[in-house]
């Protein structure tokens, strides 16, 4: 196998495929910026935060058609989110695992991909799964993470909320016209 179709950076899908090659590592969280990026303001990743991947490739077959590449990528890592009611770090565990059909061409690709439930990409000579990859993560994200339980935020010193001025009962008004001798 060429080192091309071994590099993450540059994986050449279709030998790497033909080969059912097999690829898996870890890479520093902080490397994936657009990931990193999402973290809690104060709980960043640290040089020893990590995403776990996996990566192998399958040539499937298709009736009437040449064999099609396949990858199936998994990653596992875990992100300090701010939680949406406490505001506070919170550590999401995300799990991914994809896999993704090759054909030649961005309009093949479009078009099988609409028509299928599989992911379909364009076949190309430089994958760069570390990108890949990344993309898989930031669409696993939850959409509004929060702990199972916990309290909102305390209000800032010195930003205490104004009384409420004592109105009077709207209904105390009806009350006095609903006694007796007042018609």
């Amino acid at each position: 196998m060429s080192a091309r179709s071994r590099d993450p950076s540059r994986l050449d899908v279709e030998p790497f495929a033909k080969e059912s090659g097999e690829l898996e590592g870890e890479w520093p969280l902080r490397q994936l910026r657009r990931l990193a990026e999402t973290t809690h303001p104060e709980a960043r990743p640290t040089e020893s935060d990590r995403v776990h991947w996996q990566a192998r490739g399958e040539m499937r077959p298709v009736r009437g058609a040449a064999p099609q590449p396949w990858l199936h990528l998994s990653a596992q890592t875990s992100l300090n989110l701010e939680c949406q009611r406490c505001l506070q770090p919170m550590a999401v565990p995300l799990d991914v695992s994809r896999s993704f059909c090759f054909v030649h061409g961005e309009a093949a690709a479009a078009a099988l991909d609409a028509e299928s439930e599989d992911d379909v990409l364009a076949l190309t000579r430089a994958l760069d799964l570390r990108e890949l990859l990344e993309d898989e993560l930031l669409l696993s994200l939850p959409l509004v993470p929060r702990h199972e339980s916990c309290a909102p935020p305390m209000p800032l010193a010195g930003s205490q909320p104004e009384p409420l001025e004592e109105r009077p009962n709207p209904f105390a008004a009806l009350a006095a016209l609903k006694r007796p001798g007042r018609h």
